[in-house]
């Protein structure tokens, strides 16, 4: 389970939280993303001199991308949760944190060669101008790395019955742990994110799929339930059930005209 809807407070001491996390699965899903995420930044980061993060929540990329380029700025529309960054900020001091909508920015055009949005586009109600307004800010050869949940996962599907009265107060007993919810407003599937990439005018260079969750077995079995989840997901890969795993991984280029 993860969720990032409600204070600023909750929502940074949630994400940091999800890392640590003392169920298996849940510290799974959310550390193994995180990897694939630093792995792909770094193997289409290099030589690049001005990195975007969209939406840095918690901050667990911005050292990535502020040792990548010789500039890195991390964008969000609420200050507050830009505020809790400021220790990053002085920590890099090639790193900016600016106040900025994605959906309307205000950095010229091609003014970046690495774009990082990593779990943010499901929150944006239209994803389709959020993917043209990255596409106007990156450079010719720059690249789009983008992390997004898949619609039908078990997990995404489970998170809207463990938020019903009366659930949710034995999810979070059973968790002990912050559990918000998730805010999601735009899930897609693999397909409609590709055509929405394609439309905005981004050629895919690399796809993946992770993230096994089975209801019920992860809260009840702990390692034996990972376990298996962590078995299972190379078997779902590539098949027609890839679907049910829980995030999709896209690093995109500007189509040629």
């Amino acid at each position: 389970m993860s969720g990032v809807n409600g204070s600023s407070d909750a929502l940074f001491q949630l994400q940091r939280t999800l890392y640590e996390s003392k169920n298996p699965t849940r510290r799974w899903l959310h550390c193994s993303r995180r990897d694939w995420i630093v792995a792909a930044l770094n193997r289409w980061g290099a030589a690049r001199s001005r990195a975007l993060e969209v939406g840095p929540g918690s901050g667990v990329y911005l050292p990535t991308l502020a040792q990548l380029a010789p500039e890195a700025f991390g964008v969000d529309i609420e200050d507050a949760y830009l505020s809790r960054l400021h220790p990053l900020e002085q920590a890099h001091s090639n790193l900016r944190l600016v106040h900025d909508d994605i959906l309307r920015s205000s950095f010229p055009d091609a003014h970046f060669d690495l774009i990082l949005c990593s779990e943010v586009i499901e929150h944006i109600k239209d994803a389709r101008q959020a993917l043209a307004e990255m596409r106007r800010l990156l450079s010719p050869s720059g690249v789009l790395v983008l992390s997004t949940p898949q619609k039908f996962s078990p997990l995404e599907l489970f998170s809207k019955v463990a938020f019903l009265p009366g659930i949710i107060q034995i999810v979070r007993w059973i968790y002990r742990e912050p559990i918000l919810e998730t805010g999601h407003i735009n899930l897609m599937t693999s397909r409609r994110l590709r055509k929405l990439l394609a439309g905005a005018g981004f050629a895919i260079e690399e796809t993946h799929t992770a993230g096994v969750y089975i209801p019920g077995i992860a809260e009840a079995f702990g390692n034996r339930a990972l376990r298996l989840e962590q078995a299972l997901e190379p078997r779902l890969r590539g098949t027609l059930l890839e679907g049910l795993l829980w995030t999709q991984f896209v690093v995109a280029s500007p189509a040629p005209h």
